[in-house]
Parts: C-alpha cells; sequence; structure tokens
C-alpha cells in the first residue's frame, strides 16, 4: 500500500504541504519587510527624508495589502 492510499496519511500530507506553504509565504513576508526596513534606514542616513516617508508609506501598504499573512481566514488567498 502506497502512503497516499492511505485516507489518514493522505490528509496529513495535504495538511503538511498546506503548512509548508503558508510558511514560505510568511518567510517572503518578512524578507520583504526586512527589505524594505534596510531601504528606508539607507535613505534617511543619506538624509533622503522625503524619500524614506514615501517608502514608509509603501511598506504600510504593502502590510495592508497583506494581511492573510498576518492574520490568515478560511479561504483567504494569501499574496506571496
Amino acid at each position: 500500500m502506497t502512503p497516499t492510499a492511505d485516507p489518514d496519511l493522505a490528509a496529513l500530507a495535504k495538511d503538511n504541504a498546506r503548512l509548508i506553504a503558508e510558511l514560505d509565504r510568511a518567510e517572503a513576508y518578512e524578507q520583504r519587510l526586512r527589505r524594505f526596513f534596510v531601504d528606508i534606514h539607507a535613505a534617511l542616513a543619506a538624509g533622503h527624508h522625503a524619500m524614506a516617508l514615501s517608502m514608509l508609506n509603501e511598506a504600510l501598504s504593502y502590510v495592508d495589502d497583506a494581511t492573510d499573512v498576518v492574520a490568515p481566514h478560511a479561504g483567504g488567498d494569501t499574496p506571496a
């Protein structure tokens, strides 16, 4: 019998794949936020305050648009 022939194992495998995908999306989200912070820090260090504010607004929009990563809900697609 193959592992996917057992309904319980198939369900576990499906759940495992879902969790791995969720972790991958969360990691990509975290990396994108870190990139924002690094870029904003560099802009501030260079004295480009207006650019930094614009980048902060972009970061806030990104956070707002990615609510499924922060707080998933049933049936919601998580942006990558």
